[in-house]
């Protein structure tokens, strides 16, 4: 059986690379996830920082771990969903092969085992490539985290023995997670698949496969009929954020499908001459190609495109609600007092502040207000309290702090500047999507320093030099899409490089199978360039419907959202991004599929 399994990885090593790759990849990352994690979980900071200063390089480490944990699950993801194409790819490919086993007396156990030995190999060379991977990941996710400010720049993750030998555990049980359905339906294939093709070589669509499909797509609709009829920003984005995963893998199921009735529509703009007419028959009738090939786009579209138009959206959303809450006129970066043509004018000053809670210690910042100014130039009320009694040592929990259990009336133990004092909470204010304002005091406590901006209500008529209201609103939700960009520009990155290995590798493996077909296409007198044609405009329409089927699943994540209070005006679609992703599939795919056409068509005739 070993030698067997060897054999098979050394004489198509061409198809398996991709699975390799793959494998070695999520190794690689894995390895330096934990590395990181492991280094910002034990931080040592130096000497002489402050107590402020050590709180926001621990809430950076903080940051720097969820990113680096989502980026390890995805790595493992995409690693096994790149494994189950390949092999399940390749049992189709090797029925015949299987057949002939059967027919000499293998038994389904031993084809079992034969596949799943290899995919153990595989997982084990992908393992091995994937340790020299690792710690060039490692240096290039530091450099990247530092570069985000995430992490400080003296910021070094330690060699972790522990972390190589846990990624190549995984390398190894990624690879045979990812084989387990190919195996048993290699043990499924009977000896007369040795001399004549079964009807079961030509079915794409299995029991499980039409399970799983319509499971999702069902699941799907219910939490886009969900989403609608809530209404509500929150719940739309929570629904949303399953409804990527649930429609990725509704439409990826069903792309045998899918694929070929939703390829018809752009081929029908090409239509008309041999060439778009091979390639729309190539399209429609090697339906598993298609399908193997539209598949990892589906997905990287659905849940890339998904989103960041989701976190786009509440961030676009934070500066919505922050112009409806604001009933001033212009914003500027300096205290202003009364004035003609002032009506109001409420200046705030953010200073960082210490506030001890039984045990616990936040350091964060507070907002030095004027109760009466704040009052007239905001709608926000608070939910607990009142903002009139905000004078001396009080304090109020702003909406950034406003579900963390803070108790109207408590007293709170806080640090502003050089001063240590005892403080009584007099107001809770209700939550809202903008959490960048934890606390609220008294202009009476507030230390030297801080920065400063004027929130000013004008007389009719009246001008004055600043940001409109809408400005600065637009600017506090493009804060928070800044802190986001650079969280999910890493995680699309990653994802891109994985969805690139998976959509050549089905090209490459597809391409081992036509080399009969283009060798007939050059005897019925195609042009070797004219079969590479083919061959490039059938792998764009694959890429076009791909794309367009991602999207779908995308634009039903965000339906939530446009359903919710503040309908079309919060949603932010990601036009650059889903440009970006459709060009560069363009590119790669093509290339991959021209490269391995030419390779495959003979440059003279012979027999086939």
């Amino acid at each position: 059986m070993l030698r067997l399994s060897v054999g098979a990885l050394r004489t198509r090593w061409q198809l398996f690379a991709g699975a390799v790759v793959a494998v070695a990849l999520g190794v690689g990352l894995v390895q330096s996830g934990l590395q990181l994690v492991a280094a910002t979980d034990r931080p040592t900071l130096p000497a002489g920082m402050s107590a402020y200063q050590r709180a926001q390089v621990r809430e950076g480490y903080v940051g720097a771990a969820t990113l680096l944990g989502m980026s390890v699950m995805l790595a493992v993801f995409l690693s096994v969903f790149i494994v189950i194409t390949t092999f399940g790819f390749m049992t189709v490919q090797r029925r015949r092969e299987f057949g002939l086993l059967r027919l000499v007396g293998a038994q389904r156990g031993y084809l079992c085992m034969m596949v799943v030995t290899e995919a153990g190999l595989l997982g084990l060379v992908g393992s091995v490539v994937g340790v020299p991977l690792g710690v060039l990941a490692t240096w290039a996710q530091s450099w990247l985290l530092i570069k985000l400010g995430m992490l400080p720049s003296w910021f070094a993750a330690p060699w972790d023995q522990g972390a190589v030998w846990a990624a190549m555990i995984v390398g190894v049980s990624t690879a045979l997670a990812g084989v387990l359905a190919a195996a048993w339906r290699a043990s499924r294939v009977n000896a007369l698949e040795a001399v004549v093709e079964g009807q079961a070589a030509r079915q794409v669509m299995t029991g499980w496969r039409w399970f799983w499909g319509l499971s999702a797509a069902f699941g799907t609709v219910v939490l886009v009929i969900a989403a609608q009829a809530a209404r509500d920003l929150v719940a739309g984005l929570t629904i949303g954020l399953v409804v990527m995963i649930s429609g990725s893998v509704a439409l990826s199921q069903l792309s045998p499908v899918v694929v070929p009735l939703v390829g018809r529509v752009p081929t029908l703009v090409v239509r008309g001459n041999l060439i778009a007419d091979l390639a729309r028959a190539g399209v429609l009738h090697a339906v598993r190609r298609s399908a193997a090939t539209a598949a990892p786009l589906i997905v990287l579209v659905g849940l890339v495109v998904g989103l960041w138009g989701t976190f786009g959206s509440l961030a676009k959303a934070v500066g919505v609600e922050q112009e409806q809450l604001i009933t001033a006129d212009v914003v500027v970066d300096h205290a202003v007092g009364p004035g003609p043509g002032i009506v109001a004018a409420s200046t705030q000053t953010v200073v960082p502040i210490a506030v001890t809670r039984g045990k616990n210690t936040v350091y964060s910042e507070a907002i030095g207000i004027d109760p009466a100014a704040y009052e007239q130039t905001h709608k926000l009320r608070p939910r607990k309290g009142s903002l009139d009694r905000l004078t001396g040592r009080t304090i109020a929990i702003a909406p950034g702090m406003a579900v963390e259990g803070y108790k109207l009336g408590s007293v709170l133990k806080v640090a502003l500047g050089n001063r240590r004092i005892a403080v009584k909470v007099v107001a809770i204010m209700p939550e809202t999507l903008d959490v960048s304002e934890n606390f609220f005091i008294p202009r009476s406590l507030l230390p030297a320093g801080g920065r400063t901006e004027t929130l000013v209500k004008l007389a009719p008529g009246t001008t004055m030099d600043g940001q409109t209201v809408e400005e600065w609103a637009k600017g506090r939700g493009e804060v928070q899409q800044r802190s986001n960009s650079g969280l999910f520009a890493a995680l699309m990155g990653l994802a891109g490089i994985f969805t690139a290995v998976a959509v050549v590798n089905a090209v490459v493996m597809s391409t081992a199978d036509r080399r009969r077909e283009f060798t007939l296409a050059r005897m019925a007198g195609l042009t070797r360039g004219q079969v590479v044609t083919v061959a490039l405009v059938e792998s764009a329409t694959v890429v076009v419907v791909g794309v367009l089927l991602g999207s779908l699943v995308a634009a039903a994540a965000l339906a939530g959202i446009a359903a919710g209070p503040y309908g079309l005006a919060a949603l932010a679609i990601p036009w650059r991004l889903l440009g970006l992703i459709f060009a560069s599939a363009l590119v790669v795919v093509g290339a991959a599929a021209a490269l391995t056409a030419c390779r495959a068509t003979p440059r003279r005739l012979g027999t086939c």
